[in-house]
This record gives structure tokens, sequence and C-alpha cells, in this order.
């Protein structure tokens, strides 16, 4: 089986389940073993056990991506407990559906603070180690709302814009120094997010389930919807690639176009 990350070391925030757990998976599956870090434990702990099955090392942390002592901790157990670093993804993010006009600002601080601040805490933390070596491989998760505003979610939205203007800037700084920065902008995903945008958004006397066939048929010009293994092929990608960066990719089935 070819292994292009054979001997790599990545880090995986979010990684218990959904979009980061499909990442954590495919990155495995590629030969890199892998620290993730999330807050639910069951999960993360499944998420691990996968991980070791493709016979890839794995390590858990819990952690609060919006506490910088707690991603610093993070950064410092992948190198002590896995012996290195070099792809770090940072996939954890939280979503709110509310209109501007009953959008609080706990609401506002919560979505700013996990998917803008916690990418760049981890960015941060990682990057002394990645400039030490200089070589590595950083990677945000952003969303095509990071490139398209959408009803009830500008909050979610300017954290995604965020992540994906901080993904260019970054990339910038650190091209001389052997480390690329590239975003995924993932589409229309069946993970917890899109569950509760499904039931959001649903018709009068619509199922949850009948929502979510709608709302792919209608929006994805392909018809189906992305997976989080679609997600981690990108992530695998840029893993290996020493030429691309500072670049924010859809993966939406055609869905958006820039």
């Amino acid at each position: 089986m070819d292994e292009p990350l054979k001997g790599r070391i990545a880090i995986v925030t979010g990684g218990a389940r959904g979009i980061g757990r499909g990442i954590a998976l495919e990155l495995a599956r590629a030969g890199a073993d892998v620290l993730l870090a999330d807050l639910l434990d069951a999960p993360l702990a499944k998420t691990a056990n996968d991980v070791r099955e493709l016979g890839r090392r794995a390590a858990l942390a819990k952690v609060d991506v919006t506490q910088s002592a707690q991603v610093d901790a993070m950064i410092a157990q992948a190198i002590g407990e896995l012996g290195g670093l070099d792809i770090l993804v940072n996939c954890a993010g939280v979503i709110s559906i509310h209109p501007v006009s009953e959008l609080t600002e706990k609401d506002w601080d919560f979505v700013m603070d996990v998917n803008a601040k916690g990418t760049f805490l981890g960015c941060k933390a990682a990057l002394p180690h990645l400039r030490a070596q200089r070589r590595g491989r950083i990677i945000n998760v952003a969303s095509i709302a990071g490139k398209e505003g959408f009803p009830n979610l500008a909050h979610y939205s300017a954290s995604k814009f965020a992540v994906v203007g901080f993904t260019n800037a970054l990339a910038k700084e650190v091209a001389r120094e052997g480390i690329t920065v590239n975003a995924i902008c993932p589409g229309i995903v069946r993970t917890y997010m899109w569950d509760r945008l499904a039931d959001e958004w649903k018709n009068a006397g619509e199922s949850v389930e009948e929502s979510w066939q709608r709302h792919q048929l209608t929006l994805i010009p392909q018809g189906r919807a992305q997976t989080p293994e679609d997600m981690g092929r990108l992530a695998v990608f840029f893993a290996t690639m020493d030429n691309v960066t500072g670049q924010a990719v859809n993966v939406d089935g055609g869905f958006t176009f820039h």
C-alpha cells in the first residue's frame, strides 16, 4: 500500500468525529501517526482505535482550542509522545444559527473563539517547531461559508472568512521556511452541524432526513453530498505537496465557483 506520509506525525483538532475524524483516518491510511485532540471522550477513543487498526500510532489529548496553554500542551504532547510534528490540521469548529438581529455577543464570541482564534492559537503554537525543522504542513478547515455568506450564519461565515484570510496571510509569512499553509473549504457534509442546519431549514411537514435529502439534491450540482473522507483526501494532498500554499480549496460538488 502506498504510504506517502509514512514516518510523519500529525495533529488533528476536532478529530473525534465528522470531518476531523475523516481527515485523521485518511492521514493514517497514508502512513501518518496521529494525535487526536477534542473534548468528546468516547468518540475520541473510538477514532483513536480506528487509527491504530490501520497500523498507525494514535495519541489522545483533551483540548479546548480557545485556551492557549492547552494548545501549547497539545503541541508538546505530540512531540514528546509521538516524536515530532509534521502536519497540523486545525479542524475544531462550532456553529449556531441566528439572524443578526437575534445574535448575542456570547454567540458571536463563542463561534469566533473556536473557529478563528482556535486556528490562530494552533498555528502559533506549532510554528516554532516547524520553523526549527524547516519543514511543515498546516491545514486549516474553513468552509464554503468562508467565501460566500449564508443567512442566519453571519457569525459563522465571518469566522470562516477569517480562517481563509489568515491562511493566505500566514502562508506568505512562512513561504520560504519550508512550511505550507492551506485551507479546506467543505461543502455539504453529513455531520452533526449539517443535521442541525437540515432541522433548522426544513419545510413544513418535512422531516430532518427529508430536508437533508432535498438540500443535497437541490444545492449540489453533482446531486450528492460530500464526505469526511473527501476532506481527508484533500488533506493528504496538501500534506504531500511542496509547492501548493496559501490556497483555500472547495470540496463541494460544484456548489460554489470561487
